[in-house]
């Protein structure tokens, strides 16, 4: 394992929490991820079910739990299955837990083989009078995947048709919206290996590097301590790729003038980081650049340091007070004119996409962060303490050729939001002197 163990406390604490909101006469069931499979016989690197690691700290596939509250036997209220393991298995696969191990990762006390799931599920149905499921239900899942969780919800709904099945994922994504201290730590660290990487990055770019040989050096540094993989498929944009939102190829050459757009982030024990940087690829901004650079800053500045807080609703910061700032700065920028802005504003059932400063800047300006890159939220949710989440506008302007976006994450606190990012160089003239310095 890459990671230092986990203290098994914040998984006790996440399955109390869990079964406090289960009603009586309830049980819930949640199931590892399969492992990718490709062509032929080739599979990707398993990644785990984040609800059940949530709930378990279980890395393993073919892996489930039962939360039976009100089970009559206290052995029974957690049950954990785990892939009985063998010398053959070993051999080829490496070592899997033991009974005993998943019990010291899990703090479950009864965890048995595979084979005894099915019997006890049989066995407990007739006991209870509803079923809680799980299910993908992320707004921006567009997954056609089957998985086991899904697998097992047609086997349910099939053969105890005289139970009520109920959603798990409203009570699991409210509950995984609030990060635990041990949780934030496992963000912390994510954050600090981006940064090595982000710092990393800044010794090979200069004219003529390829925006894949940037993505090396991150990778490197991220392996080197102790992260998996990326977070998520790193963006390396630079020139007019800068534009391009979701832009992947990392296979232009990085030219003298051009920025270059880092939208990359570690992985840490499940916990994912999430940074964007954009920094000149000579080591110096043009005045026009640096003039959108700074504007786009004092945007990040006002989220993180005003905007964002406890009890103020999501929707309201993103979809306006972040918005009218923007505009702002666009037209500081001499891309809007401030008497069309005065007008929009006025017109209250205008909608957002419908706004002149959506030409510049098209998407959110934040997600929440944790187990899963785009962390699950509530519907209509409000800012809580304890919630993880990224700040990252941006301003893009492709008649120009350039773009500029930058990011940090942060814990929303009452008492001043917690900045994870906060030392890793995001102020304009600290970049450009940390890429002086870097050139010797």
């Amino acid at each position: 394992m890459r990671y230092a163990p986990i203290d098994p406390q914040l998984f006790v604490e996440n399955r109390r929490r869990l079964a406090a909101e289960l009603p009586a006469d309830s049980i819930a069931v949640v199931h590892s991820a399969d492992i990718p499979w490709l062509c032929a016989d080739g599979y990707l690197r398993f990644i785990q079910n984040s609800d059940l690691f949530y709930l378990t700290g279980v890395d393993q596939e073919e892996s489930t739990l039962i939360l039976w509250p009100d089970a009559p036997d206290p052995a029974q209220r957690e049950m954990l299955f785990v892939r009985e393991t063998s010398e053959l298995i070993a051999i080829w696969e490496g070592q899997k837990l033991t009974q005993e191990a998943a019990a010291e990762v899990s703090g479950i006390a009864n965890v048995q083989w595979n084979d005894r799931f099915q019997p006890t599920i049989r066995r407990v149905m007739p006991k209870t009078k509803q079923v809680f499921l799980n299910y993908n239900e992320h707004a921006r899942s567009i997954s056609t995947a089957v998985t086991p969780d899904d697998r097992f919800r047609d086997q349910v709904q099939e053969r105890y048709p005289q139970l009520r099945c109920e959603r798990l994922a409203p009570i699991l994504t409210r509950l995984r919206m609030v990060k635990s201290e041990i949780e934030i730590a496992q963000l912390r660290r994510a954050c600090e290996i981006t940064r090595d990487g982000f710092r990393r990055s800044l010794d090979v770019i200069r004219p003529g590097v390829m925006e894949y040989e940037i993505e090396a050096e991150l990778i490197h540094e991220f392996v080197r301590q102790g992260s998996r993989a990326f977070a998520y498929e790193p963006i390396i944009a630079s020139g007019a790729n800068n534009c391009v939102l979701h832009y992947l190829d990392n296979d232009k050459e990085c030219r003298d003038g051009d920025l270059v757009l880092m939208d990359v982030g570690a992985e840490y024990a499940n916990y994912k980081g999430d940074l964007t940087r954009t920094v000149p690829v000579n080591g110096r901004y043009t005045k026009r650049q640096r003039a959108v650079y700074d504007a786009v800053h004092r945007v990040v500045r006002a989220c993180i340091d005003d905007l964002i807080r406890p009890g103020v609703k999501i929707r309201e910061v993103y979809a306006k007070q972040v918005a009218r700032l923007v505009e702002d700065e666009l037209i500081g920028l001499d891309l809007l004119d401030a008497g069309e802005v005065a007008k929009e504003r006025e017109n209250e059932d205008l909608p957002e996409e419908k706004r002149g400063y959506r030409k510049w800047f098209m998407h959110g300006v934040s997600h929440s962060l944790g187990i899963d890159v785009h962390d699950v939220t509530a519907p209509e949710a409000e800012f809580v303490e304890g919630m993880v989440v990224t700040v990252e506008p941006g301003i893009y302007l492709r008649d120009e050729g350039f773009g500029i976006r930058l990011e940090n994450d942060i814990v929303v606190k009452a008492g001043g939001n917690l900045d994870l990012m906060a030392d890793i160089p995001i102020d304009g003239d600290e970049i450009e002197a940390l890429m002086a310095e870097k050139r010797g």
